[in-house]
């Protein structure tokens, strides 16, 4: 069942924080909101956090973190993009367009060229809507227990700046994957 439209449109907020409750509020209680549990995987949280609010009620989300990686023999930082999600009843709206849109206006003011993402393949065409770009090499992830494993899901990158062009090379990032 779809909830009505508001005649109010849809605004971003900062969120001063984004709880297990508030991915609830938005998902579900659920033991794999995302649909990637069968990864195996631990992700870290997000530090900056984005949502949309319908009715009070949050319905939209998407946190940032910048993340140290290298890519060929460049060591530099992305900003990780993690914790998408829409409510199932508001999804088709363009919230998801909206609340990507704004955190990644703001990844533009921490500094590095790119934004990362990964995602489950049946969303590489939403992604590459919003001006994704996939990435055609595995990315290497580190794991706890200092284990390094080959991502699993598809990885996809956005330029920050004009003219930012993602150098050719493998590509490990230094930290659990967002």
């Amino acid at each position: 069942m779809s909830e009505t439209r508001s005649a109010e449109a849809p605004t971003v907020m900062r969120l001063p924080q984004y709880t297990k409750a508030d991915q609830e509020e938005i998902l579900g209680n659920s033991d794999d909101p995302f649909g990637v549990a069968s990864t195996g995987l631990t992700w870290l949280p997000k530090e900056e956090h984005f949502g949309i609010r319908h009715e009070d009620r949050l319905v939209a989300h998407t946190g940032l973190l910048r993340l140290p990686v290298s890519i060929g023999d460049t060591k530099t930082e992305v900003v990780g993009v993690g914790g998408v999600a829409v409510a199932p009843g508001m999804q088709g709206q363009g919230l998801a367009r909206l609340v990507v849109t704004a955190a990644l206006e703001h990844a533009r003011t921490m500094g590095p060229q790119h934004a990362l993402l990964f995602c489950r393949p049946p969303l590489v065409p939403l992604y590459q809507r919003l001006g994704w770009h996939p990435l055609d090499k595995d990315v290497i992830v580190e794991q706890p227990a200092g284990r390094l494993v080959t991502m699993p899901l598809r990885t996809m990158v956005m330029p920050l700046r004009n003219g930012a062009r993602w150098p050719s090379g493998p590509v490990r990032l230094f930290s659990l994957p967002m």
